[in-house]
């Protein structure tokens, strides 16, 4: 083994054996090369091999650190959140910004509700995986379709949770682009403005009633959304 594959092994077994969690720093280059008696060239190529395989990430004049694991959903899906965040081996927590009843028929457009209309729950929050602002939410939910949202407690739980469990949809609709982060979105997600962000706007029905709608901003570095596909007609 190589002095390259060394170092790689070694810094990949203190990741995967949890010794070094994600966002923790990695030695310094000048402490690698001390410690494994070569030069910097060689720990340079290391360290590149291991952010390619997404291991770590290397900063500018801050250091390399042990990155957070892209979590991933399949598009044509509707993802419990803290789901797979926990299933990744994070820690899971969800902040609620604000909750307040409206009336959805006197809100904007149509692409604002997601077609509710009448008497509807919104709900703003923050989830959090591994202590670090993963997705900012906004969320409608119809009151005439879930009448029960008006007395759940969105402060001790998401309410994608909360409505996952409690509501059988039977249609959605997804729309997803790349953003920039705003402002005060880019201060919610712990990013620098205009940030590349990954807006994804959901509506989903049940025998054709609007449930609830929801716009989610994720951290361009956390999220994919996966998708596979065989021929078909």
């Amino acid at each position: 083994m190589t002095v390259e594959e060394r170092i790689r092994s070694d810094i990949e077994s203190r990741i995967h054996s949890g010794e070094w969690r994600p966002g923790d720093r990695i030695p310094f280059e000048h402490q690698l090369v001390a410690a494994y008696g070569c030069s910097r060239a060689t720990v340079n190529k290391a360290l590149s091999q291991l952010a390619r395989a997404g291991l770590i990430e290397r900063r500018r004049k801050a250091g390399s650190f042990v990155a957070h694991p892209h979590v991933q959903s399949a598009v044509l899906e509707v993802p419990d959140l803290a789901q797979i965040i926990a299933a990744r081996g994070e820690a899971y927590a969800w902040q609620c910004l604000a909750t307040a009843r409206t009336d959805a028929a006197g809100d904007a457009e149509e692409s604002e509700t997601g077609g509710i209309a009448g008497p509807a729950l919104r709900v703003e929050g923050i989830h959090f995986g591994g202590g670090e602002p993963f997705a900012l939410e906004h969320r409608l939910i119809s009151l005439g379709a879930v009448p029960a949202a008006a007395q759940a407690d969105f402060a001790g739980q998401p309410p994608g949770s909360w409505l996952l469990h409690h509501v059988p949809w039977t249609s959605a609709r997804h729309r997803i682009r790349a953003v920039e982060a705003g402002r005060a979105e880019a201060a919610a997600l712990g990013v620098r403005p205009r940030s590349a962000c990954l807006e994804l706007v959901r509506t989903t029905w049940r025998s054709g009633q609007p449930v609830t709608h929801v716009r989610q901003l994720f951290r361009g570095d956390r999220y994919d959304l996966v998708a596979e596909f065989r021929p078909g007609a």
